[in-house]
């Protein structure tokens, strides 16, 4: 039995420049604007939330198979995969294309320009659920592309899988028509606090509603921690105060999707799932980069009863 873990694998490029942005864009000028930016540091990061899942689930014990369409640059990327664990049998390399990218330049300030190439992102339609020949426990679905998105929500129902609905910044591009229907066939919805609302506007689903629609809702929020839906109770799941500094958020819901698909597949209850989350996400945080953190259970065990004032159940 496996986790499934579909949805985009990519490499993010990220600059860091030591001035605001404004003191070097002329507002009445946008319209012709041709500027550089001298960037002292970068990072090259591996990224893609189902890249990021899957390298969380690793270090759970887990070996998850994870579903993406990728270019002829990939190979370094497989490498670390395979060495953290992931099973790549449905990693496609699509001759032709790179990898997806993100490149992204932070101000001083925080404010960010991104650029997004989604390259072989876009042929993840050559996956088919069927083609999977062990037995799924569990599967997610996660931002790859708007026609696998569609393509692997309905496959995965019709092989009678359950799967997590993480729509992510792919959220804009479903209509509301295809919100509603892909809400019909999944299990479980996982979703931030702004995209509850973007449900709410776009699908004419308000978290009240949405719950009542699957098995569970998990709403994250940051800093207050996050709700989940499940049963006619809202289990609320504290933040968790880390003894290291934060450093990058990056990657952090990524981290806690890991934590929710093994605290489901295990038959964990609502409340122990969503605090392993929590925790799993609080250790990504105190990181550079979505999958450069690492821990073990003996750090998660201690972490948690640290959180939460009481030994890890299992």
């Amino acid at each position: 039995m496996s986790i499934l873990v579909c949805g985009a694998l990519a490499y993010d490029t990220l600059f860091n420049f030591e001035d605001r942005f404004d003191n070097h864009i002329l507002p009445d000028q946008l319209h012709k604007i041709s500027t550089t930016f001298k960037v002292p540091t970068m990072r090259r990061e591996f990224g893609g939330p189902a890249g990021n899942i899957a390298y969380s689930l690793c270090l759970l014990g887990e070996t998850p198979l994870v579903m993406g369409a990728v270019g002829e640059d990939f190979e370094p990327y497989r490498q670390h995969l395979k060495r953290a664990g992931v099973d790549d049998r449905f990693i496609r390399t699509i001759r032709g294309q790179y990898t997806s990218q993100c490149f992204g330049i932070a101000d001083k300030d925080g404010n960010q320009l991104m650029a997004f190439h989604p390259g072989a992102m876009d042929h993840a339609t050559v996956n088919h659920i069927a083609d999977v020949p062990q037995r799924i426990e569990v599967a997610i679905v996660s931002p790859g592309g708007h026609a696998a998105f569609l393509q692997h929500t309905r496959e995965l129902h019709e092989a009678g899988i359950p799967f997590i609905f993480d729509p992510g910044q792919e959220l804009p591009l479903l209509s509301r028509e295809e919100l509603n229907e892909i809400v019909e066939l999944a299990s479980y919805v996982a979703i931030n606090d702004y995209e509850s609302e973007l449900m709410r506007e776009r699908a004419g689903l308000p978290v009240e509603v949405l719950a009542g629609k699957v098995e569970a809702l998990i709403v994250t929020r940051g800093s207050k921690g996050a709700e989940i839906y499940a049963d006619d109770t809202i289990h609320l799941i504290p933040r968790v105060q880390m003894p290291i500094k934060p450093l990058d958020p990056m990657g952090c819901g990524d981290a806690f999707r890991a934590g929710l698909l093994y605290g489901i597949k295990q038959g964990l209850d609502w409340k122990t799932t969503g605090r392993l989350a929590n925790v799993i996400g609080a250790i990504k945080v105190t990181s550079h980069g979505p999958q450069n953190h690492f821990f073990d259970w003996e750090k998660l065990r201690a972490l948690y009863q640290q959180a939460y004032n009481e030994p890890w159940p299992l």
